[in-house]
């Protein structure tokens, strides 16, 4: 049995100003202007450029899972005001651009998986726009709760989860749908999964068992929307996480997590 190489990952947030972007839907930057347009231009390029370089790092992929919220939606809460654009095929457009560079790392037959994100950001009318990045990406699979077997290890993918605003409850969530999977499997009617993950809060973390991997993975959309700002505390983990399964028994996860430098924050001195 080969060892085979996945690449699991989510939250892009597309459309957003600090969502993952591909360059030729990036602000530009302005000679000598003081408005804030050139520090989103500054996010978005080093976090395209950072992703850029995680990818170029890899072996080559047999599977990739994206784990939701691909797009950002129309923002209704803020107005709009934190929108590149508001036009969600357009947002699907730079997600499915996202993921086409992603399938440039794997091997000809790589198997792309996705997951529904949270109905604000992706269906807020009832339309499931990351179908149309499946079309475009030419996804394999999307559900709102996946099941991925690679060399007899299965994957629990799903993207919503609960968070915690103490470091030391935020593996309780994750942990939580491992209980719940293991007693669907105790009636057959899911598989019985050996590692759990999640995306949705924009952190890392795992725990487990001897049998059991929980996990929730890191963000690809930078930090600076008005709802984390505002409301929540905790660190933001940007990044990606690559899995090198030889079987059931015998598999790594080596995650990948970049601090962009232009979200570095300043005191202001007096």
């Amino acid at each position: 049995m080969s060892k085979k190489w996945g690449l699991l990952c989510g939250d892009f947030h597309s459309g957003h100003l600090v969502g993952l972007t591909p360059p030729e839907y990036q602000h530009k930057f302005v000679q000598n202007s003081t408005t804030k347009r050139n520090k989103w231009y500054k996010i978005s390029e080093e976090l395209w450029v950072e992703f850029d370089k995680i990818l170029k790092t890899l072996p080559k992929l047999d599977f990739a899972v994206f784990n939701g919220d691909l797009i950002d939606g129309k923002g209704k809460r803020s107005g709009g005001t934190e929108s590149i654009t508001s036009d969600m095929e357009e947002q699907a457009n730079m997600a499915a651009k996202v993921i086409n560079r992603v399938s440039r790392c794997g091997h000809k037959d790589m198997k792309k998986i996705a997951t529904y994100g949270t109905p604000y950001h992706t269906s807020t009318d009832g339309d499931e726009w990351e179908n149309l990045i499946v079309q475009k990406a030419e996804i394999d699979k999307i559900g709102a709760h996946e099941w991925i077997e690679v060399n007899g290890l299965v994957i629990d993918a799903k993207h919503h989860i609960g968070s915690s605003t103490v470091p030391y409850g935020r593996h309780t969530a994750v942990a939580k749908e491992a209980i719940w999977n293991e007693m669907w499997a105790l009636i057959d009617m899911q598989p019985r999964a050996d590692v759990v993950i999640c995306s949705h809060v924009h952190y890392f973390q795992h725990c487990g068992t001897s049998n059991k991997l929980c996990m929730t993975l890191p963000a690809l959309q930078g930090m600076g929307s008005k709802f984390g700002a505002k409301q929540c505390s905790g660190i933001v983990d940007w990044g990606v996480v690559l899995f090198e399964i030889t079987d059931k028994n015998n598999y790594e996860w080596h995650p990948i997590i970049r601090r962009i430098k232009s979200q570095k924050t300043k005191a202001i001195k007096i």
